[in-house]
């Protein structure tokens, strides 16, 4: 067994190597073969490269948004790593360790202790999942319990939850005037939803295929839904009377210039076109706080109006019906607040068959 060139190897270290390799050959292994071996180990691990942190965070993505109910948690996952980590992580996943993840979350942890705690979860989500698929080994350098939670403070103040802007319900009549005189899908699609009290991405990406004009009723299908539930959305009038309006040019309800409309559009029609200081989302709660203070709808209905949970899974079981014709009268009187009517009676809705 040669031991190397006289020109690199010298005589001490051609001894030691001797005496290695007869200490392999009295265990009964053959130091030809260890070497072999050795070096055949070696080349695999340079042709085996490990992906970066970002190229794992990219794929764990794309295997799970899937499951994800809003395109919204997507987007978030990609803004806050993309801020947050890949700046300071920006080598092979294998070498991450907890140095690395301390530098990303530290810096921010005492002022922005929640989204911190979500990028935590988030690193050690591709972490594990890299670990998973054998592109790293070992203990997993971002878990908390046990581990981040002895270096980072638990008890960080949380800042003030900031809700969703909502316009007061008494302004509506006024708001939906003003929107009324705008034309075009944009418009009506805001419209619409504010009629329905529905989400944006449940507006944003109806399809004709989901409506019954001659039932006035919209199926929204499950993969849409947060709950993952089918619901069905009672329409209105005046709801009717948008869909009608419109244009059949897309498998889309309110298309955008190629298919859906963007994410913010209605949110750049409300603050730059029209003025106002609200949320898309907000008009869930203007639709909330009418319907418990100006009616005396239960508030299961309204809850189900809002395709909110309504009661532990015991209750659940055995509420199989979705009140719909009760949200069907919920919605109408909606739309009569909507066109700044109040019912002929009292402001309060009164159900069929209740006293006054």
């Amino acid at each position: 067994m040669g031991l190397g060139s006289l020109k690199t190897v010298s005589l001490e270290e051609a001894r030691e190597a001797a005496l290695q390799c007869r200490k392999l050959l009295r265990d009964g292994r053959d130091p030809i073969c260890e070497r072999k071996a050795r070096l055949a180990a070696a080349r695999a691990a340079a042709t085996r490269r490990s992906p970066t942190f970002k190229e794992c965070a990219a794929e764990f993505v794309a295997a799970h948004e899937t499951e994800w109910t809003s395109s919204i948690h997507a987007r978030q996952w990609r803004a806050t790593i993309g801020t947050y980590v890949y700046p300071v992580i920006d080598i092979p996943v294998a070498d991450v360790d907890t140095r690395l993840v301390m530098r990303v979350l530290e810096p921010h942890w005492a002022t922005k202790r929640e989204t911190m705690s979500r990028v935590r979860g988030r690193i050690e989500a591709v972490l594990g999942w890299a670990t998973t698929r054998q592109y790293r080994e070992g203990d997993n350098p971002a878990r908390w319990r046990g581990h981040l939670s002895n270096l980072l403070a638990k008890g960080a103040k949380k800042a003030p939850i900031e809700h969703f802007r909502a316009l007061p319900y008494a302004e509506i009549p006024a708001f939906m005037t003003d929107l009324r005189a705008l034309d075009g899908i944009l418009a009506r699609s805001l419209e619409f939803l504010v009629l329905t009290a529905s989400r944006r991405d449940e507006v944003r990406l109806a399809q004709w295929s989901e409506i019954d004009l001659a039932g006035r009723i919209w199926t929204i299908p499950g993969t849409r839904m947060k709950t993952g539930r089918e619901r069905r959305v009672p329409l209105c009038v005046r709801a009717v009377e948008i869909l009608q309006s419109l244009p059949l040019r897309s498998a889309y309800i309110f298309p955008g210039r190629s298919s859906a409309a963007a994410p913010n559009m209605m949110w750049g029609l409300l603050r730059e076109k029209m003025g106002v200081e609200a949320t898309v989302h907000g008009f869930r709660s203007t639709f909330a706080d009418w319907a418990a203070e100006q009616t005396d709808f239960s508030r299961e209905v309204r809850e189900m109006a809002l395709a909110h949970a309504v009661g532990d899974r015991v209750e659940a079981a055995y509420r199989r019906g979705d009140l719909f014709e009760k949200r069907r009268q919920l919605a109408e009187a909606w739309a009569h607040c909507c066109d700044g009517e109040e019912p002929a009676e009292s402001k309060v809705v009164q159900l069929a068959g209740r006293a006054g």
